[in-house]
């Protein structure tokens, strides 16, 4: 998953930063920048909001990091 690894770097943050951040093991996000454990959904999206990216792009489905517009829900009344 070399798009978590690039992107982090391009924000200069550290594994501990984003730790710091996020509440994702530092141990955990290794695994996940090298590709030998694939994140929760929970994780893809805490980190896909801290780097205002998409979980596509994350996941490498596409190479576009612009994020998605955010969805307006309307409040009940």
């Amino acid at each position: 998953m070399s798009h978590l690894r690039e992107i982090r770097l391009c924000r200069h943050l550290t594994q501990v930063a984003v730790y710091m951040a996020t509440g994702i093991d530092q141990s955990l996000l290794s695994k996940y920048e090298r590709g030998t454990r694939m994140p929760s959904s929970r994780d893809l999206i805490l980190l896909a909001d801290l780097y205002q990216t998409s979980v596509d792009y994350l996941l490498e489905r596409t190479d576009t990091a612009i994020p998605y517009p955010s969805k307006n829900i309307p409040l009940s009344t």
